[in-house]
């Protein structure tokens, strides 16, 4: 994936609200597919242990997630399915807290 960038969030979801986005995420609008990779995002991982989602992504720079986060097809995704289900900021952005890489180990990088 070339220089691909790894970015990882935590997202909190309300409760009882799993099932409903993860069948928002299985059912995702093209439209919104196509923006997410306009956008340079070429992978996305979604986790999940108790509320809380963890994204881990491969982006092709660092500013891809707030490019996807501040677009009307975004805003347009949140407002019809994702606001009742999670926390969103008062600008109307996910309320995702980023991560930070401490260590990343693939076998053949070994030295």
């Amino acid at each position: 994936m070339g220089n691909m960038v790894r970015k990882a969030f935590a997202l909190r979801l309300k409760p009882g609200s799993l099932d409903q986005y993860i069948y928002w995420h299985n059912n995702i609008w093209p439209e919104l597919k196509d923006e997410i990779a306009r956008q340079g995002i070429a992978e996305i991982i979604l986790y999940q242990i108790d509320d809380q989602v963890i994204l881990f992504s491969s982006v092709k720079d660092e500013g891809a997630w707030n490019r996807l986060w501040e677009s009307e097809l975004h805003h347009r995704w949140a407002r019809e399915h994702m606001e009742p289900l999670m926390h969103y900021r008062d600008d109307g952005v996910v309320d995702a807290v980023e991560m930070r890489e401490i260590w990343h180990f693939k076998p053949e990088d070994k030295v």
